[in-house]
């Protein structure tokens, strides 16, 4: 029982968990929003907001129906644009903005003798044991 207690509590099965649900409710956040603006907006290019349903051909008396193919095809598109430009693009620009922001002062610098690193006020170097200039 304990080792399947640390199996349940190890960190990867519990972000997998979260994961999972937050994902879930991301597929109904997008699926509404699809709903709610995008199928409206197809409606007004065709006529209907299932456009290709009725597609389909016949070959010696089979019915090869592909217009459920074709809505889902259109489907997915949709989603995955919502998903690019109202996910995917705002996070990566404030990821870029976030890189762009000045970096820390630094705390070491290198020996310019043995070039180990030594911290930024030492008057000598610890590896090589040569003075170094201190910087201001």
């Amino acid at each position: 029982m304990r080792g399947f207690k640390a199996f349940l509590l190890r960190g990867n099965v519990v972000d997998l968990a979260v994961a999972v649900v937050i994902g879930g409710a991301f597929t109904m956040l997008v699926t509404a929003f699809a709903a709610a603006f995008i199928t409206p907006l197809i409606a007004l290019l065709f006529g209907k907001h299932d456009a290709f349903s009725g597609f389909s051909f016949q070959i010696n008396g089979v019915l090869f129906s592909f217009g459920p193919f074709i809505n889902a095809l259109v489907t997915f598109v949709m989603i995955a644009a919502i998903v690019y430009f109202f996910v995917v693009v705002p996070i990566n620009w404030l990821i870029e903005r976030s890189r762009r922001e000045k970096p820390a002062d630094p705390t070491t610098r290198k020996c310019p003798e043995c070039l180990s690193e030594i911290p930024i006020a030492a008057r000598r170097c610890a590896f090589c044991g040569q003075p170094v200039a201190t910087q201001a």
